[in-house]
């Protein structure tokens, strides 16, 4: 059995398994990388990077979906 992980998605508790990559994060939760800006502990992250990064216990992020309009 893995271990879980708590974090915060958009001030939202979710808990995850621990070593859950932010890519596969977004993907499992289909969350369109094209149309969102995202935010992990306070900082923008470069979305060249996604598939890098390790959710960790305690993490907290912010995603903000683009809307367009005229």
């Amino acid at each position: 059995m893995k271990k879980k992980i708590k974090i915060k998605i958009n001030g939202k508790l979710n808990i995850i398994d621990n070593k859950t990559r932010l890519s596969v994060f977004l993907k499992d939760n289909k969350i369109p990388l094209r149309k969102v800006a995202i935010e992990l502990n306070r900082e923008i992250i470069d979305k060249k990077k996604i598939n890098k990064i390790f959710l960790k216990t305690n993490d907290k992020i912010e995603i903000v979906h683009f809307i367009g309009g005229g």
